[in-house]
């Protein structure tokens, strides 16, 4: 089974504005509410790509409740923790250019946590946990290690996404995919990385320290994958971007649900980049139709001598 973590999910509240004028009365020109969080978006693609996977967080107020009836109108399972506080609400300004104004996230209390380890120790060998996103600070600084030592007393594999300390400590226990793109990869190691070359470098670095495959992002010039079995790139789709949010996410469920259908890491990189670019092309997260009509688009080829 693969379970998706999001421990601070979103409403996401995306709403178009032609003509920007600030400091003036706006108005509307679309707007839509969609269930939020990076862990959601996963399950979203996953269940896309028809792929059984498990939702799992916590959820608190009329927020909450949206977005659980959502994903159960899309036919994701779901079994958040219920908290006193409300989910919180992000707004996604679209106007001539793209702005994100996102909440700070409820108050989760330490019950309320025990119930969500209550609910993981259920894990089993073979299962793959996708954790995804920031930890809410009423959580701790150590709640993700929490849950990929929980991983490890079972054998199941976990995937991280997400970035600076939490990151680098996930990797000596060996996660089986880390996707930064390449402004967090530069971020994470306080450097420059001006060609792919250098992407290349401290992409490696991050397999040296424990993590068992590495994919980085580079927008515009396509993706790294860096594996012990060799390093290789993508090409980027043709298309026109219309959505950023939620790209990322779905590389990672594009990969996964590629590689647990199929057990190639290669096929699983293809199916990732033309997951996280359908989800770019589109105003929403991907559907299976677009995902497959990328796929074969999106050639890889091995880098040679790469390290």
């Amino acid at each position: 089974m693969i379970y998706t973590v999001t421990l601070n999910p979103a409403i996401d509240y995306i709403v178009e504005v032609n003509d920007l004028k600030m400091g003036e009365v706006n108005r509307m020109s679309n707007d839509i509410k969609l269930p939020g969080g990076k862990g959601i978006n996963v399950s979203r693609v996953l269940n896309a790509l028809n792929v059984e996977n498990h939702a799992l967080g916590f959820l608190g107020g009329f927020t909450g409740e949206f977005i659980k009836q959502t994903l159960n109108d899309f036919g994701i399972a779901n079994e958040f923790v219920q908290i006193a506080d409300d989910t919180r609400i992000n707004v996604k300004l679209k106007a001539t250019e793209e702005t994100e104004i996102n909440g700070q996230g409820p108050a989760i209390t330490a019950e309320e946590a025990a119930r969500f380890f209550a609910q993981i120790k259920n894990l089993q060998a073979g299962d793959i946990v996708i954790l995804s996103g920031s930890v809410p600070p009423a959580l701790g600084n150590d709640f993700y290690e929490k849950i990929i030592a929980m991983c490890q007393e079972v054998k199941a594999e976990f995937v991280i996404d997400t970035t600076g300390e939490a990151l680098e400590r996930a990797l000596a226990h060996h996660p089986l995919l880390v996707k930064p793109n390449h402004h967090e990869l530069a971020d994470l190691f306080n450097v420059e990385l001006k060609t792919k070359a250098d992407i290349i470098k401290y992409g490696h670095k991050l397999l040296e320290r424990g993590a068992k495959n590495v994919l980085v992002s580079m927008a515009g010039d396509g993706a790294v994958f860096i594996t012990n079995e060799g390093i290789f790139e993508s090409n980027v789709p043709v298309g026109t971007v219309k959505n950023s949010v939620g790209a990322g996410d779905s590389m990672i469920g594009g990969f996964v649900g590629a590689y647990v259908q199929s057990g190639d890491l290669l096929k699983a990189f293809q199916t990732g980049v033309a997951t996280g670019s359908a989800t770019a092309f589109s105003y929403d997260i991907a559907t299976r139709e677009e995902i497959d009509a990328l796929i074969p688009t999106v050639n890889v080829t091995e880098v040679k001598g790469g390290k």
